[in-house]
């Protein structure tokens, strides 16, 4: 029995080289945001090595308390030794189970989607750790509000993953 050709997926060219750690550790963030305040995910980030930010839409600002909660449910997602997975399907499929509100409109119809184990699952063309064990330690390093955003700076610290 002959087997089919398997043909790799047409997927739009992504234009930036996240830092891996970082960069999922910021789908969880936006999980967690997303869990805690019912807020979209960011929707506007910048993801570097050193320190990152994220700004999300939030009718009042939150305590800082509320942030340093924030930081330890992060860490606790991290600590859990989560798998991080791809998988591939059509936007009509994706649109089931992750938002796709952020898609440009020249998108394929073919989507990445990544899952932080069955924390978090979104559309992505970025670069990921395999394990959430890999992240190291997050840290809320800042935040200010202002004008129904909040913006979280934050860092990662003791990491494990190697280049």
């Amino acid at each position: 029995m002959l087997m089919e050709e398997i043909q790799a997926p047409v997927l739009n060219a992504h234009n930036k080289k996240e830092y891996p750690p970082m960069h999922t550790a910021e789908h969880i963030l936006n999980q967690t945001m997303v869990r805690n305040y019912g807020c979209p995910r960011s929707r506007n980030a910048h993801i570097e090595r050193k320190k990152s930010k994220c700004d999300y839409l939030l009718a009042t600002a939150p305590t800082d308390a509320e942030i340093a909660n924030v930081e330890a449910q992060v860490n606790k997602v991290i600590a859990q030794g989560l798998p991080v997975t791809v998988s591939y399907m059509s936007q009509a499929e994706a649109s089931n189970i992750v938002d796709l509100s952020k898609l440009p409109a020249d998108a394929t119809d073919t989507l990445r989607i990544v899952r932080v184990g069955d924390y978090d699952a979104c559309a992505c063309a970025g670069d990921h750790v395999e394990n959430t064990s890999q992240i190291g330690t997050f840290r809320i390093i800042s935040h200010d509000y202002a004008d129904g955003t909040l913006r979280l700076r934050f860092k990662l610290e003791n990491t494990t993953w190697t280049e």
